[in-house]
């Protein structure tokens, strides 16, 4: 019989997405944590902040709850996607004065990408269109606050990276939408430390009425893929989440 381990965690205040709930790639890293290789998350509400959530793992399943509520569930699974080459630091570093959040952004104090959150707080992952198709593309410097005690990046926080990274080759759409993550599919390649110098970038894969596909990678200074993922995107009301 396969064992279950059961751990309490509290999604911070630092780590929100939209005002009221966790950004949806830290909870789908943080959900991943205790699964090995390569992992497919999907949420199923909102996370919620600063309360008691349940994380339950078993086998190759691992699901979140508050109280008796599915929060999010992930599962062992495969990523077939193929990666770009990585656009230069300096590259992206171009590309990040053109990202449309810096006019219009849904959610200006999310975790990931909200140009409201001061260094060493936010990640402040600006992705902007670098002229190759419709790749997006931002540097990333990460802060000693997301390394573990080695100096390496802990995985939760590539997760988030990805997360927003994706959204940014989807936007914008129409002024009254949001876009809020429905299921991300990640694989961790490699190691990061911080102080490095990364990129994050983004493309698009794909749009089914409400929902839009992207791809997102982090890559090293020598142009090597440290993570990368598959993200469905779901269309609300901006409103929904104000």
């Amino acid at each position: 019989m396969t064992s279950m381990h059961v751990e309490r965690l509290c999604i911070s205040q630092r780590f929100r997405g939209p005002p009221r709930s966790g950004n949806g790639g830290y909870v789908c890293g943080r959900i991943a944590s205790h699964l090995d290789g390569t992992t497919c998350v999907r949420l199923k509400a909102p996370p919620p902040l600063d309360i008691e959530l349940r994380l339950e793992t078993s086998g190759e399943v691992a699901r979140l709850f508050h109280d008796d509520k599915l929060i999010g569930e992930g599962n062992s699974a495969q990523l077939d996607l193929q990666v770009p080459a990585s656009p230069t630091f300096e590259q992206a570093e171009s590309s990040s004065h053109s990202f449309v959040g810096f006019h219009d952004h849904p959610f200006p104090g999310c975790f990931v990408c909200g140009p409201e959150r001061e260094p060493a707080d936010g990640l402040r992952i600006f992705p902007g269109a670098t002229g190759e198709s419709s790749i997006v593309a931002a540097p990333w410097t990460p802060d000693p606050s997301l390394a573990d005690e080695d100096g390496f990046i802990q995985p939760e926080f590539l997760w988030s990276a990805l997360d927003c990274t994706g959204a940014f080759a989807i936007l914008p759409v129409a002024s009254e939408i949001a876009i809020v993550l429905g299921e991300l599919t990640a694989s961790i390649i490699g190691t990061a430390r911080h102080g490095e110098h990364l990129v994050a970038a983004g493309w698009k894969l794909g749009v089914e009425g409400r929902k839009h596909f992207a791809g997102s990678a982090i890559y090293n200074a020598a142009g090597e893929v440290v993570a990368k993922a598959r993200a469905v995107w779901i269309e609300v009301p901006r409103a929904h989440w104000h």
